[in-house]
């Protein structure tokens, strides 16, 4: 009956999760957050690098306080739940270049995908599109997935490493409270639209709290869907998208249609594009950004490395006039997508078909089941390769 009751709780919490989400992310557009971006890591990011001097693109410089809320949120609950875990060393700088090529592919797009889901919600058909890229996204990683793709394991790092996210956060947080004028403020454009600094910063302690508790992951729910046949994920994203039509509904924030949707263009093959590489760059990392920078808060160095690339790679996009704006793609846009798409897959063929070689020769493959991000596993018997792991078990050197 405890199963039961616990099963029932399971499958009524994601959904509530994903309403959670919504609610939060409209009453941040109601407070002054930019149009269908109550929430966008990806363009929070941007602009958090463009306040610290990283990009000099004026429209989108100011300290998100969502960003060190959601940081700040999943550290804390991590603490009370006696889950801040330091762990490390899984492949750092191939996850900072995957972190930066899923950058440039959001910054194509524009969004995220909890920002995807939110257009979609607010009526914009663009990010529809965008979700047919990011499922096809998906749909490479798994591939690669099937075969073996695998940074390989973390490790036990020292409590140092770990606090460096949330002391890095709130270093940020004070600058932006005691000394604001070192920084970079947009006076127009995105970065000009937020809401009350108190206002984003509880929003970021919501999301990165309750983000923690549920293990919340937006490429996570279409993935799992297809490798598991579990859809307790994919129940939030769903949730989300319907409560925010309601929602946007309610509040006259609903427009259907390709044109004049805020902060996005309607070039359709460069949203789906962007948007395919942004889903199988989550897959190889095993965690869309939100994700990242959860576990970032909670102890996870490799995570906290991947959010460093995707900070590198939006002011790269800046810098070198990559990132789309509501005119469309430019042509360094494009040929960054090119370079970034190549990268990424070379990163996926090297680590399935090469280096996985290599450890099949010295291991046989018994099965794979889903775990949790922090289970803690043994070298011999268990590979870790994030939310997924791979059972080993060796093989006698006379066969």
């Amino acid at each position: 009956m405890q199963e039961l009751k616990m099963n029932i709780l399971k499958k009524l919490g994601m959904p509530l999760v994903g309403v959670l989400t919504a609610a939060i992310s409209i009453t941040l557009v109601l407070c002054g957050n930019p149009g269908n971006m109550g929430f966008c890591i990806a363009c929070f990011l941007r602009d958090t690098a463009g306040a610290v001097g990283l990009h000099r693109a004026a429209p989108v410089q100011y300290v998100r306080p969502e960003i060190i809320g959601i940081i700040f949120g999943s550290f804390i609950v991590s603490l009370v739940k006696k889950e801040f875990q330091p762990k490390g060393g899984s492949a750092p700088l191939t996850r900072f270049v995957l972190g930066f090529a899923l950058m440039i592919g959001a910054l194509i797009f524009l969004g995220c995908p909890l920002r995807m889901a939110l257009r979609i919600a607010g009526g914009d058909l663009n990010a529809v599109v965008g979700l047919f890229g990011f499922v096809a996204g998906i749909l490479i990683g798994i591939f690669f997935l099937n075969k073996g793709y695998s940074l390989k394991r973390s490790y036990d790092v020292s409590k140092t490493d770990a606090l460096m996210t949330p002391i890095s956060a709130l270093i940020l947080f004070g600058i932006l409270i005691i000394v604001p004028s070192v920084l970079f403020f947009s006076e127009e454009g995105p970065g000009s639209m937020h809401a009350p600094l108190i206002i984003s910063l509880i929003a970021g302690l919501v999301m990165g709290g309750v983000g923690f508790i549920s293990r919340l992951c937006f490429v996570g729910g279409i993935r799992d869907s297809i490798l598991f046949k579990s859809f307790s994920m994919l129940s939030a994203f769903i949730a989300l998208i319907v409560a925010g039509i309601i929602g946007n509904l309610i509040f006259g924030k609903f427009n259907l249609g390709f044109e004049g949707q805020p902060i996005a263009h309607t070039d359709g093959l460069w949203n789906f594009l962007g948007m395919t590489l942004v889903g199988l760059c989550s897959v190889l990392l095993s965690g869309c950004p939100i994700k990242q920078l959860i576990l970032a808060g909670s102890g996870n160095s490799d995570s906290a490395v991947t959010v460093l690339g995707m900070f590198a790679g939006a002011a790269f996009a800046h810098n070198f006039s990559m990132a789309s704006s509501a005119a469309g793609v430019i042509g360094n846009g494009k040929i960054g997508f090119a370079v970034a798409s190549i990268v990424v897959i070379f990163i996926a063929v090297y680590n399935t078909f090469v280096k996985s070689r290599v450890d099949k020769e010295s291991y046989g493959i018994i099965k794979n089941q889903p775990v949790a991000e922090n289970e803690t596993v043994t070298v011999n018997e268990v590979i870790q390769t994030n939310d997924v792991i791979l059972e080993y078990e060796a093989i006698p050197e006379n066969e």
